[in-house]
């Protein structure tokens, strides 16, 4: 019955017991950590410039073309104001 008791014992201690890391498995893995965030961060940096870049390229884009259009309906204005204008001085000539 003693034996059952010491084994009982002996098992409370070893649940009691904390296993911790030891500072060189903390160590390889901070490093491991510190490699990960050199790598990925800057990837995820580029990345987001790249996307705010696009964005305001594909904003200016945009513009561009509606000036475009603003541009080529200002010239078939004038022409037609041209037009009107020759008729009316030939008019006024005769």
């Amino acid at each position: 019955m003693q034996d059952k008791e010491d084994l009982l014992a002996l098992h409370e201690e070893s649940q009691k017991v904390e296993q911790n890391l030891d500072f060189n498995t903390l160590l390889i893995v901070y490093i491991i950590m510190l490699i990960a965030f050199t790598i990925f961060l800057p990837k995820i940096y580029i990345t987001n410039q790249i996307y705010y870049t696009s964005r305001e390229i594909a904003d200016l884009s945009g513009k561009r073309d509606v000036l475009l259009e603003e541009n080529k309906d200002l010239r078939l204005r004038v022409e037609q104001i041209k037009y009107k204008h020759q008729i009316s001085d030939q008019l006024n000539l005769k």
